[in-house]
């Protein structure tokens, strides 16, 4: 089956970020990410009493993610007054699907339109029994890990909690999996059964909107994603670590990639803030650490730089007294990388040497190589808007509005 390909009304697809374009702000805030409490205050501000705002909260939460509508016509308990109030004030939108690509292994990636014109890629992966989305956190990425196609965008800005939702949302409309009309959902299967925050960014750069978002992900009243179901994946931002376990509760992800400090200082720059033995110590007394609750190492497998006997030696030392799990990665190639895969014999022993140690060490499968949707790959082209040009646009825009007003 080859590689196919959906492009989605992209205007331009050398530039798509702002750039010096004027991109209006959307005149109605999304009601999208919104947990009910703030649903409420917002329906609060818009006018709504206060006892009937708790009441409207709770439908349009169930109608935003258990149902998944997309607009307020749809909202069919809830007065059709009160859904032109809505409509009036707020949004319910989609972000746009700029292009859908298909691997030949059934992976989906979708490059997604924010509403101030950036992008990000989400992806899916499917497999037997369970099906994992793959959810951005950052435009860009605050990091500049080496062997990572994502470090190399900097950092445009993080993500809202709406837009970190929305993602998942934008994945169960492509996957045609809420529920049908007049058909129980209980008797539904799920396609998306996973969430690994994993996609471009640093989470724990992006705290309060990453924990925000993932507290509707998770509600059982909501998407319904156990808390089990979800794994935050840091590069080692040590301090925000011990608040991820007190106030997110989801299962936890490193990305190692070494075992020593000057070589993790060039493949993980962060190493040089926090190096490995704070990034450990931040593991050993992570809330709710156990042997049902295992800290997954994650472990880019570089031809000749991180994959000897003696590397796997020293990270079953390492790792000694952490109920954890090695998740070995073959290293997906992206243009204008340096770095090439371990060769297959040279991963077997290496995973055979952790195994032998008495810890999990799955070699994971490279998924949407093919479509540069694997791990380390995913990448979009919005760049950060230089100060000159963000000056200049505003300039523009005073002028034409007072021209405008002028006029008027």
């Amino acid at each position: 089956m080859p590689t196919q390909t959906l492009d989605i009304a992209r205007a331009n697809p050398n530039a798509p970020a702002i750039a010096g374009g004027t991109v209006s702000a959307p005149v109605r805030p999304s009601l999208i990410g919104l947990s009910r409490k703030k649903l409420a205050a917002a329906l609060q501000e818009a006018g709504i009493a206060e006892k009937e705002s708790r009441m409207r909260a709770s439908q349009l939460y169930n109608w935003l993610y258990v149902r998944g509508a997309t607009s307020f016509d749809q909202m069919t308990n809830i007065s059709k007054a009160v859904r032109t109030t809505l409509a009036e004030q707020f949004s319910v939108d989609r972000l746009e699907i700029v292009s859908e690509q298909i691997s030949t292994d059934g992976t989906r990636k979708w490059l997604l339109r924010l509403a101030d014109g950036n992008e990000v890629e989400t992806v899916f992966i499917p497999e037997p029994g369970r099906g994992t989305l793959c959810v951005s956190s950052q435009v860009g990425c605050t990091l500049t890990c080496t062997f990572c196609h994502t470090g190399t965008q900097r950092l445009v800005r993080n993500l809202t909690a709406g837009e970190i939702v929305a993602q998942v949302l934008t994945a169960r409309d492509s996957l045609g999996e809420w529920p049908q009309p007049n058909t129980p959902s209980a008797g539904q299967q799920r396609t998306l059964t996973n969430v690994v925050m994993m996609g471009m960014g640093e989470p724990l750069y992006n705290f309060d909107h990453v924990r925000d978002a993932l507290e509707v992900v998770s509600d059982g009243d909501g998407l319904s994603v156990s808390k089990r179901r979800i794994t935050l994946s840091t590069s080692g931002v040590v301090p925000e670590i011990a608040r991820c376990g007190d106030e997110m509760g989801v299962m936890l992800a490193i990305s190692l990639h070494a075992v020593r400090d000057d070589i993790r200082d060039v493949l993980v720059p962060i190493n040089k803030k926090y190096p490995i033995a704070e990034l450990l110590e931040a593991c050993r007394n992570y809330p709710g650490l156990s042997n049902a609750r295992r800290i997954t190492f994650e472990y880019v497998m570089l031809k000749g730089v991180n994959d000897s006997d003696a590397d796997a030696r020293a990270l079953v030392k390492l790792l000694k007294g952490i109920p954890a799990k090695i998740n070995l990665i073959p290293f997906n190639p992206w243009p204008g990388s340096a770095y090439e895969c371990s060769d297959w014999d040279r991963i077997e022993a290496f995973a055979e040497i952790v195994n032998r140690a008495g810890y999990a060490s799955p070699v994971r499968t490279p998924r949407g190589r093919d479509i540069l949707a694997a791990c380390g790959q995913l990448k979009s082209e919005s760049e950060k808007e230089r100060a000159s040009v963000r000056l200049a646009r505003a300039r523009t825009e005073a002028q034409e509005a007072a021209a405008a007003a002028s006029d008027a």
